[in-house]
């Protein structure tokens, strides 16, 4: 069997905040993505309220020591709603850093492993948040066609998705439940980028 490696970095959203079963979406896209041609470790390295800055200082040496030399390494990044939280009057992480934060990252994990990807950030139920994150996953996503790393936007599908709308405003007004979590999982799963079907 082929010795597969994932590192997940990001915030709460890679963390599963939120899902009553504690899987969520990173354990179910790699539950579905094992099989017996491959094993795959998986590492949830998704840390609750991180903005872009807080990650770009920890993702390199977190990684490092998950990965094997001789096993298939590889690292899905998916961070932002945080950095545009507004705290004192301001965003936590101004846009024009977050797309150094995310130049920086993504430059650095390129020259490092083969297989990396970026999942956008997720909507919240907050019209005025979701402007800014809606800005923040347009830029984002122009940054990751520049670098040539896969991109996958979350906003656009999930924002006035039923399912993805009660999940979230039924729990704490940020984070799904189990079914949004599922929800994104297959969203990842049926992505064409995504390495394993």
């Amino acid at each position: 069997m082929k010795d597969i490696r994932i590192c997940f970095i990001g915030n709460s959203f890679v963390n599963g905040t939120g899902d009553p079963e504690k899987l969520g979406w990173c354990t179910r896209v790699c539950s579905k993505s094992t099989d017996k041609s491959r094993d795959i470790t998986y590492y949830n390295l998704g840390i609750r309220r991180e903005t872009s800055s807080d990650i770009k200082e920890r993702w390199e040496a977190e990684a490092e020591q998950r990965f094997f030399e001789g096993s298939d390494n590889r690292v899905v990044f998916s961070f932002g709603v945080n950095d545009t939280v507004i705290e004192e009057g301001k965003m936590r992480v101004e846009n024009q850093q977050s797309i150094q934060n995310i130049h920086a990252i993504l430059t650095k994990a390129k020259m490092i492993y083969n297989g990396i990807l970026m999942i956008g950030p997720a909507p919240i139920d907050d019209k005025e948040a979701n402007e800014r994150i809606k800005a923040l996953d347009v830029q984002f996503e122009e940054a990751c066609q520049e670098l040539e790393v896969p991109y996958l936007s979350l906003f656009e599908t999930l924002v006035d998705d039923p399912l993805w709308q009660e999940e979230v405003s039924s729990s704490d007004g940020a984070h799904p439940q189990a079914k949004g979590y599922a929800l994104m999982a297959d969203i990842v799963l049926n992505w064409e980028k995504w390495w394993y079907r």
